[in-house]
């Protein structure tokens, strides 16, 4: 069955647990019989979901192809209207870095975590979203809510409050999403993000059983009901010398490395998740190494940056 973005032709799904799930990008030959990491795919597929990232389905997406080029030349200029998107950008255009030991948590979203987490939850969990942080901007070129992802799923449904991180160090991404964990979800946070949320549900049209949403979002409900109709998707993508190491994904030698570096991880995560109601969350873990961080956020940057100027 065709997923939304067919995007499972470059990310394979390595391990896929009720609570743990990894992907990867392997290696193809070069026009020089040489293999080399598929970070162009990678790139190209993950610029074909900023028009459904920027908008949601807060616009109809499903355009000919007419206004393909227009739609995406304004989704691209609408992620450079967020702050953080284009300090991120200058940042990289002039040859420096984002390390690990950044604090500012608002500027690390221009790192396209949430792309690629918006991208993951589409093609391998069904998901649809139900607000765009870029759509909904305060005049400041601020998100207006605080999870990475606001997504529903009909099947079942729950509603899937994400977070994500893009760091070098994958155990110090995981260390960071636990942070998060223990920031939003509680009361409080909880009910003012969900107030926040279904007031801008209120004026959207193409959502599917809104009012269920817009019910579980405003109903009294105690706390403990809530947490069963929500998933907690936490996504680390980071930088694995795996990728520089072997050149051949489908070898036995890189499968057991990968799956023994994806496990440590996910123990490590486990040890550091002291959040007092972690046995109520429904917490999945989504791991993504890649070869190199750096170099997949500067060529989105210059991927996006380039759809900007051709409807120019």
């Amino acid at each position: 069955m065709a997923t939304p973005f067919n995007s499972e032709k470059i990310i394979i799904q390595q391990i896929n647990n009720v609570d743990f799930s990894t992907f990867l990008v392997g290696f193809d030959l070069n026009d020089l019989g040489e293999k080399e990491y598929r970070i162009k795919p990678l790139v190209t597929k993950l610029t074909h979901v900023i028009h459904e990232f920027a908008f949601g389905f807060h616009e109809d997406t499903q355009t000919d192809n007419t206004e393909t080029l227009s739609k995406l030349t304004d989704a691209a200029k609408s992620i450079y209207k967020i702050d953080s998107f284009q300090k991120v950008k200058d940042i990289y255009d002039n040859n420096g870095t984002i390390d690990d030991d950044l604090e500012d948590k608002y500027l690390r979203r221009g790192e396209f975590g949430e792309l690629i987490l918006h991208l993951l939850l589409r093609d391998f969990y069904k998901t649809i979203p139900l607000l765009s942080k870029i759509y909904f901007k305060d005049s400041l070129g601020h998100a207006v809510h605080g999870f990475d992802s606001v997504h529903i799923q009909e099947e079942t449904q729950t509603l899937w409050l994400g977070e994500s991180k893009i760091y070098t160090d994958g155990k110090r991404g995981v260390k960071e999403l636990v942070n998060d964990i223990k920031e939003h979800f509680k009361s409080d946070y909880l009910n003012s993000e969900f107030i926040l949320i279904s007031k801008k549900l209120k004026h959207l049209d193409n959502i599917p059983q809104k009012d269920y949403w817009l019910d579980l979002l405003t109903d009294s409900r105690t706390l403990k009901e809530r947490l069963t109709t929500i998933n907690i998707p936490l996504l680390c993508t980071y930088q694995c010398d795996l990728f520089s190491i072997h050149d051949d994904e489908t070898k036995q030698e890189f499968i057991d490395a990968y799956v023994n570096e994806m496990n440590e991880i996910k123990n490590y995560f486990d040890g550091k998740n002291d959040h007092p109601l972690k046995a109520n969350l429904n917490i999945i873990l989504i791991l993504f190494p890649v070869q190199n961080k750096t170099e997949l956020v500067k060529a989105m940057h210059n991927k996006i940056s380039l759809l900007q100027t051709l409807g120019e």
